[in-house]
């Protein structure tokens, strides 16, 4: 027959030796008594030992057992340090995050705020890229996770919505298609465009809803950075399209104004994105749950 001894086998027989009865360790337990003298029975039989004497109702530990015990104390104290390393570890292992620009610019912050408050002693490392770029480190485990607003191609990945981000045509105030109050889209053909750069989710969803609409823009510029393109337009040189949560206040102030589109809506989703494979250790659905409870706290 194999022999075999599990952690369970150890543990019952550790409360045994502890409370010198059966009985006494099937209630410590919380088990039945024959299934704590099963338990013991399986090493005996197994090993072809005797652990225990049983004269009258009393249990006397046996040579044998003496030695078990010993080795059982260790291998036990042992686990439970293993135990309590690894769960050290899974508190206290940085969280790596990624988020494109615009999440970067708009939520980000406040991500990281809200996850200290809650959390001071786990360390969050965080960087900003577009969706492309986050997508790569995904791939080769540069990240935990990321948060884009483009789309993920990789079969690898899994991605999961969070927020509901609304895009917005700006232009400078004096731009003769500011003082309409909405426009088709073939007209967006009159504006000089300045855009995120390639790999952008907002770039692509942009140049994709006016494809669906069989009109094009002029493309004169492409940045990767917002305040860049604010100033681009404030300087009267073109056009932007950007999150209206990054262009709110300049909207308020009457710096920038926004172009409503007959037909037309720029809404595109976040989303949370990690690989399929990615084990999710609980400081890392701290930060899945603090972003799709968002509205709660942000």
């Amino acid at each position: 027959m194999d022999k075999w001894m599990t952690l369970r086998h150890l543990s019952v027989f550790l409360v045994v030796c502890e409370e010198n009865s059966m009985t006494g360790a099937a209630k410590r337990l919380h088990m039945t008594q024959p299934s704590v003298s099963q338990t013991i029975r399986e090493l005996e039989d197994d090993y072809e030992v005797c652990l225990f004497e049983r004269l009258g109702r009393r249990l006397y530990i046996t040579p044998a057992g003496q030695s078990l015990l010993s080795y059982a104390r260790q291998i036990l104290s042992l686990t439970s340090q293993a135990e309590q390393a690894l769960h050290s570890f899974s508190r206290t292992v940085p969280v790596r995050i990624g988020a494109s620009v615009t999440i970067g610019e708009v939520f980000l912050v406040e991500l990281l705020q809200h996850l200290k408050k809650g959390s001071p002693a786990q360390e969050t490392l965080s960087e900003i890229h577009n969706t492309s770029e986050l997508e790569q480190m995904l791939l080769r485990d540069d990240i935990d996770l990321a948060l884009v607003e483009g789309d993920i191609s990789s079969p690898y990945l899994l991605s999961s919505p969070f927020m509901v981000d609304e895009l917005v045509i700006v232009v400078p105030p004096d731009c003769p298609l500011a003082q309409r109050a909405s426009l088709s889209v073939q007209e967006l053909r009159s504006l000089t465009m300045y855009l995120r750069e390639e790999g952008s989710g907002t770039r692509d969803l942009f140049l994709h809803t006016i494809e669906q609409h069989h009109t094009a823009v002029h493309i004169a510029g492409s940045f990767n950075n917002t305040e860049a393109l604010k100033k681009v337009v404030m300087a009267g040189l073109g056009a932007t399209i950007l999150s209206r949560r990054l262009v709110a206040d300049d909207i308020a102030a009457g710096t920038l104004v926004p172009l409503a589109v007959d037909h037309v809506t720029f809404n595109r989703i976040f989303k949370i994105v990690h690989h399929k494979d990615k084990f999710i250790t609980p400081p890392l659905q701290a930060v899945i749950q603090a972003c799709q409870q968002h509205e709660q706290w942000f």
